[in-house]
Order: structure tokens, then C-alpha cells, then sequence
């Protein structure tokens, strides 16, 4: 019999036979099979898309970290670094800044989009944390994010690694050539000039406005023609209220006060964690210089300013403390 006739006397359907195709291969880890992703999982997509964020940070902080070792990250003539602020300081503050302390920030708008400032608080809290939390809320809430450059004072400066923070967050020394210098390069410069007379006073005192010295930062706003932007902080006198002042033992140790305040020294170093308060930052209408530089040195034009700013701050302040009845509210 041939092979043809074979074929023909099969029976119908066996010439078209062809084995199956043998099963796909399962993958497995052990003993276990490795379940196929769908095509449309969006649960799937989500975990993807946590993972992409979280090796976007680790590249960002390896790369970081790389320029600082490298030294490929630049610094100002006053030791500012802008990286080094935005990538650790200013992170850190904010959790003070939004979540203890729940600030709020109104009257963003009035300080300049670009150009020399010079921003003038009022100060208190017994640590100037309300400084910290100014350029916090300055760079969080203004349209261009700038920094402000604050003006400390001299004890900063004389601590070793204090100071190098300070200067590497900004800060400079509070005289008036480092105060010009800075706005003239257009630069926002922070002021405090009720010193620590504003940040030792007794809670007894609180939001009562002490002196503001000879008005050595209305001059350096008058030569520079820059504008001044008075600001009210409402909530740093809460913190740490100051019960009493040990001043012998300040003199002992050479600081301007040693406060007693509910927990510090009863609690130790426990007594160091700031108490919650509701803070609440007004920056208002700024106040234009342009037009009296010749006066400068007129102590007349400086006091009479001086006067306006903190007659504004204060004023400010009785409105945001009528804004916020409970010093520990939502």
C-alpha cells in the first residue's frame, strides 16, 4: 500500500493532526509561581510609581552628597549656602513651621518680587526660633521662594559651630555695611531691632513691644533706598514663657538671661521642646525709602521712621492677636 493510499484510507481528520504545543514554562521562585502582572493594574501602576519617587530621592541625595564631597557647590562672600538651606535647613524648620506650630501667613504680597528689602520684626520666644520660622514662611509662600538673609547678633557669631550654621543658612553679622552690602546686591535682609531685650522679656510682657535701639536699620534702608516691610509674628511668646530670670547665674555664664520658664530647668532637657502654640506671620504694606536717601543721617528722619515701623507692628499685632483667641487652637 503507498503512502497516498495510506493517507486516503485514514479516517476523516487524522491527516490534519498536528500535537499540541507544549505548555508555557511557570516561572518559579522555589516552589512557588511568580504571578504575571496584568496589562491594566492600576494598583500596579501606583507601587511603580512610589518606587520612581523613592530612587528619584536616593539619586538626589547621592548626587547631593557627591557635590558636598567634591566641594561642587558654591557659597557668597557672607558664607551662604543656598543649597545646603534648601536641601537640609529648610526642610527640617518645616516641620515646626506646618505641623507643631500650624503657621499661617498673610500679606505675602507686600514684599518685593526681586530687589533689596529689608524685612523688620518683632522679636521674642527666648530662643529666636520666630527668626528661623520667618525665613521658613518667606520662602515658602513667596511666588519666587526668596531667602532672607537675617542679621544676628555677635553671641551667634562667637559660638563654634553656631556660627558656621548661620553663616552657611544666611545669616551675617547685625551691623550696618554688612546690612547695605546685601541689599544693594538685591538681596531681602531680616532685622530684629528689639534684640534681646524682645526675646528675655517675662510673658508678663508678651507682644508689648520693647525699644528699637538708635534706628541703625533705618539708615541703612535710607543709603540704600530700599524699601522696609514691617512684619508681626503672633505666637513665639507661648513657647517658652519666661516665669523669671536668674541673672546671676546669666552673668556666670556670660549670656544675656538664664530664663525660667513651666518645664526648663523642672524638666531638663525636656523642658528644651517648644509648647505648640498657633502662629500667626503678617507681613504689611512696605514702607518706600527712595525718595529720602539724602536723610540718612538726619536723626530726626530716622527716628520718625523708625517710629512708623513699630508703631505698624505693634498695631498689627493686637489685630492677629484678635484673629487667633486661643494661643494653642487649631
Amino acid at each position: 500500500m503507498s503512502q497516498d493510499e495510506y493517507r486516503g484510507d485514514m479516517l476523516p481528520g487524522h491527516i490534519d493532526f498536528e500535537l499540541p504545543e507544549p505548555p508555557p514554562v511557570k516561572r518559579v521562585n522555589g516552589r512557588r509561581p511568580i504571578p504575571e502582572k496584568p496589562a491594566d493594574d492600576p494598583v500596579d501602576e501606583k507601587v511603580d510609581e512610589k518606587v520612581d519617587v523613592w530612587d528619584r530621592r536616593v539619586a538626589d541625595s547621592l548626587a547631593f552628597l557627591r557635590r558636598r564631597l567634591a566641594g561642587g557647590y558654591q557659597v557668597d562672600e557672607f558664607g551662604f549656602d543656598p543649597e545646603l538651606s534648601e536641601a537640609l535647613f529648610h526642610p527640617l524648620l518645616k516641620v515646626l513651621y506646618r505641623d507643631w506650630f500650624r503657621t499661617e501667613v498673610f500679606g505675602i504680597e507686600n514684599v518685593p518680587m526681586e530687589g533689596g528689602g529689608l524685612v523688620v520684626g518683632n522679636h521674642s520666644g527666648t530662643i529666636a526660633l520666630d527668626a528661623l520660622m520667618l525665613t521658613v514662611a518667606l520662602h515658602d509662600k513667596h511666588p519666587r521662594e526668596r531667602h532672607l538673609r537675617l542679621l544676628g547678633a555677635d553671641l551667634v557669631f562667637r559660638m563654634p559651630v553656631m556660627s558656621e550654621l548661620a553663616r552657611a543658612a544666611g545669616a551675617t553679622v547685625a551691623c550696618t555695611p554688612d546690612a547695605e552690602r546685601l541689599m544693594t546686591s538685591g538681596q531681602l535682609v531680616g532685622v530684629f531691632p528689639e534684640g534681646f531685650k524682645g526675646i528675655g522679656k517675662r510673658f508678663s510682657d508678651r507682644y508689648k513691644l520693647q525699644r528699637f535701639g538708635r534706628g541703625g536699620f533705618v539708615s541703612a534702608a535710607l543709603r540704600t533706598g530700599t524699601p522696609i516691610v514691617p512684619v508681626a509674628i503672633v505666637g513665639a511668646e507661648e513657647i517658652y514663657p519666661i516665669l523669671a530670670d536668674l541673672k546671676p547665674l546669666a552673668r556666670l555664664l556670660g549670656i544675656p538671661y538664664f530664663p525660667v520658664t513651666p518645664t526648663f530647668p523642672l524638666l531638663g532637657p525636656l523642658g528644651m521642646v517648644p509648647l505648640p502654640s498657633k502662629w500667626l506671620i503678617e507681613f504689611c504694606p512696605p514702607i518706600p525709602t527712595a525718595h529720602l536717601t539724602e536723610f540718612a543721617d538726619d536723626p530726626l528722619v530716622v527716628y520718625n521712621l523708625a517710629d512708623q515701623v513699630r508703631e505698624t507692628i505693634q498695631a498689627t499685632l493686637h489685630e492677629l492677636l484678635e484673629k487667633r483667641p486661643d494661643p494653642f487652637g487649631p
